[in-house]
């Protein structure tokens, strides 16, 4: 119940944490510092809005290495993490080695990132792009009781 109620409110305060999940607050804090020192909550954030901080498009990008050998993604990986627009990326089964999710300000924005930045990472060989039309849905709760 604490991981539900921190997820739905980071800035919920001891005490009314404590009346939510019936505890005391002393109890209610020493099992929050659990979960902490036990890196279940990583941190605490605040959930910018992506459109309105001027970046209001999403593109997906599968990408695939010329050679799959461990240097060789080492390379990719500590490169693909110095680009700010990159908010995801994750090793793939399948086709392509990599899935990137990268946020833009319009078609021309991810055309420089595109010819700049992706194709120029250590030992890309492909690189498919696929513009989201819209979000159907983006959670950032897990689905935890």
């Amino acid at each position: 119940m604490i991981l539900h109620e921190i997820q739905h409110d980071g800035r919920i305060t001891n005490a009314d944490l404590a009346e939510r999940i019936n505890l005391s607050e002393s109890a209610s804090l020493r099992r929050l510092k659990r979960l902490e020192h036990a890196g279940m909550i990583r941190g605490y954030v605040g959930l910018v809005d992506q459109s309105l901080a001027g970046y209001p498009d999403n593109v997906f990008v599968q990408i695939t290495l010329a050679s799959q050998q461990r240097d060789d993604l080492a390379a990719f990986e500590r490169a693909i993490v110095e680009l700010p627009e990159v908010m995801e990326c994750y090793v793939m089964s399948g086709e392509a080695d990599y899935l990137v999710r990268v946020i833009v300000r319009d078609a021309r924005d991810y055309e420089r990132i595109h010819s700049q930045y992706l194709t120029a990472l250590p030992g890309v060989d492909r690189v498919h792009s696929s513009f989201a039309l819209r979000t159907v849905v983006k959670r950032t709760e897990l689905p935890v009781r």
